[in-house]
């Protein structure tokens, strides 16, 4: 059953391919049944490819297909192979999952967009690439699928290009993230230069055999891989692209910021610890630029008025907890909260769209109000969307982010690392409140629409609700994939465990150093208290200023001027970006044209026709047209030879 890993991207690389030629000619009922068919049977293809994993003995559970040799040179060799072991078989089982879901949302939400089927392709195509991404057996597969899925979000994030504003979101989107591109693929070429592969199994394999923790090609590889999944998963300092991809389609907004593109660097740096654990130096920069990342994008979503701006920043928040997991060597926690994050944060988006959709396109919570009533079925999923990424138990969201907090805190590298657990613990309560915040805002309150909208607000139809009841259910159980203190039934350690048998050593001789004097258990539970009283605060000083005394939010607006205008304005990074590197660029590049372009080139061309042709002119005015000048002309030409010739 392990073969069926082959037909997983497979069939969304055929939808692509039948809409790309007759798209245009089938109707929206056809191009969905194909799009939602493909995705759904790459979802039945990975549960076969799965289950045949899990037959498997444990600690040999890794399955290597070869479709083809693909680049041949020498000694160099790179096929077109897919590698299903228990981390690539999460990431397919989640891709699919819930990218199958986003695609039943999406033909009741993009039903009557004139684009409909090329917005199908895209979905598709980003689809195919993810899956290349976290299937593929090598750095340059995950390569080709990680600028795919760069590819396909310029496409979906510019879906609507006629609009300056999602045009320029896409090409934001794209540039920043060759940014990052150019680290990775300088890191791979390093890669190739140390170990002759990009073979995922020869590369770990040789790393311990070749160097020594904190060597500097180790130092430098995993430093370069990591600046390619800053930009891909939106960290500091290139995370600006990722809130302005709010400008395209809401599905899609649900498509890249929970299950696909911006898991992908998570994703990579997990599949590469044998790397960075041979590089601690790196480890540690991740772990800080992950809670630094959290808690900066936490502060600004405390005060957005966008429905999606607050969550987009959320993400960026939540990718900030994967990478401070990762930093500590907590890989399987890591991976644990991107699943989760998958569930509740596709319902938050699909949540919002659903609101959206209901207000003719309205997306300022300001003007929002009341909602409850009118959409109970997206209240209600919304609800438990927003207690999940709040840290509520039993919920996803509490069962991932307490392991991640407490890895951290156990991660024996002293206070150091304390004080980052206590910016998780400070963004955790941020989270809290700014959800609920919007939460309140929009469905609780007295209504703040106006009239006319208000009239026709209605629920979503089935093809949104249903996905969004799906989710909702699996915001609330699937945090039992991972339960906490009893080990033998946490199924992600059970599982992902001998994917990151390296890493699982690391964290077990810290966490036995950290609790020499205390125990586990009492340990674990007294953070599990914490992590819950602090959600639970977050919600209660959301609920007091919000709903009880709103006039304590315009009275902390103007005491803290200052704060409030920082965060609103995202810390004026956008504006500090222009002012260091677009409008300097903008710049070189206006002086470019206007000398180098117009003065050089053009006044090189233009200058040699205007000789050619003022010559030319000159030479026009021997031509008279009379034989008696050319006879003339004959004889003196003869007389000037003569003369040459005698003296």
């Amino acid at each position: 059953m392990t073969d069926a890993v082959a037909l997983v991207p497979l069939f969304p690389l055929l939808a692509v391919l039948v809409n790309l030629f007759i798209g245009k000619r089938l109707s929206k009922k056809a191009v969905g049944i194909l799009a939602c068919g493909a995705v759904g049977a790459s979802l039945g293809a990975s549960v076969l490819a799965v289950a045949g994993l899990m037959a498997m003995e444990v600690g040999h559970r890794s399955v290597e297909v070869i479709l083809f040799p693909w680049i041949v040179s020498g000694g160099f060799q790179v096929p077109i192979g897919f590698l299903l072991d228990p981390l690539s078989a999460v990431m397919i089982l989640v891709v699919t999952g819930v990218g199958f879901l986003i695609h039943v949302y999406s033909t009741g939400y993009m039903h009557e967009d004139a684009g409909f089927a090329r917005y199908f392709l895209f979905l598709n195509l980003f689809v195919f690439a993810m899956l290349l991404l976290v299937l593929g057996n090598s750095y340059l597969l995950l390569f080709i699928g990680w600028e795919g899925v760069g590819l396909c979000s310029y496409l979906l994030i510019g879906f609507w290009f006629t609009k300056d504003s999602a045009s320029d979101a896409g090409k934001k989107a794209f540039i920043v993230n060759r940014v990052g591109d150019f680290g990775f693929i300088l890191g791979m070429l390093l890669i190739v230069y140390h170990f002759g592969t990009l073979h995922y199994g020869q590369v770990f394999a040789r790393a311990p055999e070749l160097f020594h923790a904190g060597d500097l090609p180790m130092v430098l590889i995993t430093a370069l891989l990591f600046v390619g999944a800053m930009g891909k998963s939106a960290q500091l300092p290139l995370h600006v692209w990722l809130p302005d991809a709010m400008e395209g389609p809401t599905p899609v907004s649900a498509l890249i910021h929970a299950a696909t593109m911006v898991t992908a660097g998570v994703y990579m740096v997990c599949r590469s610890s044998a790397l960075y654990e041979l590089a601690p130096v790196i480890l540690s920069l991740v772990a800080v630029i992950g809670c630094l990342t959290a808690f900066f994008a936490g502060t600004i979503a405390l005060v957005q008025n966008d429905i999606k701006r607050v969550l987009a920043y959320s993400t960026v928040s939540q990718l900030g907890y994967m990478f401070l997991a990762a930093g500590v060597g907590a890989y399987v926690a890591a991976i644990f909260h991107l699943v989760t994050h998958a569930f509740f944060k596709a319902l938050l988006f699909l949540g919002s769209g659903s609101v959206i959709h209901a207000l003719h396109e309205e997306q300022d919570i300001r003007k929002m109000g009341g909602l409850k009533k009118y959409m109970p079925t997206t209240h209600r999923t919304f609800v438990i969307g927003s207690l999940a990424i709040a840290g509520i138990p039993p919920l996803a969201g509490f069962m991932s982010k307490d392991e991640i907090l407490y890895e951290v805190f156990n991660a024996g590298k002293g206070t150091g690392w304390v004080l980052l657990w206590i910016g998780g613990i400070v963004t955790a309560l941020m989270t809290a409140f700014y959800m609920f915040r919007l939460v309140y805002l929009t469905f609780y309150g007295e209504s703040r629409m106006d009239e006319e909208v208000e009239k026709h607000v209605h629920e979503s139809p089935p093809p949104i609700t249903v996905p969004l009841t799906i989710l909702a259910v699996l915001s609330a159980v699937g945090g039992f994939l991972g339960i906490p203190v009893i080990k033998k039934w946490n199924i992600m350690h059970n599982w992902l465990g001998e994917a990151f048998h390296a890493a699982a050593e690391h964290t077990t001789e810290a966490a036995t150093h950290a609790a020499s004097a205390v125990s586990h258990l009492t340990v674990e539970l007294g953070l599990m208290t914490v992590s819950v009283v602090v959600a639970v605060s977050g919600i209660l000083i959301a609920r007091t200023i919000i709903l009880r005394r709103p006039a304590l939010a315009e009275k902390m607006r103007n005491d803290y001027s200052f704060l409030y205008s920082l965060f609103l304005n995202k810390w004026w990074v956008d504006e500090l970006y222009d002012l260091t590197i677009v409008n300097p660029l903008k710049r070189f590049a206006d002086m470019c044209w206007s000398v180098f372009d117009v003065k050089g080139i053009d006044g090189t061309v233009n200058g040699t026709a205007k000789v050619a042709n003022v010559s030319g002119g000159v030479l026009r005015k021997l031509q008279t047209g009379f034989v008696q000048n050319y006879a003339l002309g004959i004889v003196i030409g003869l007389a000037l030879m003569l003369v040459l010739a005698f003296f």
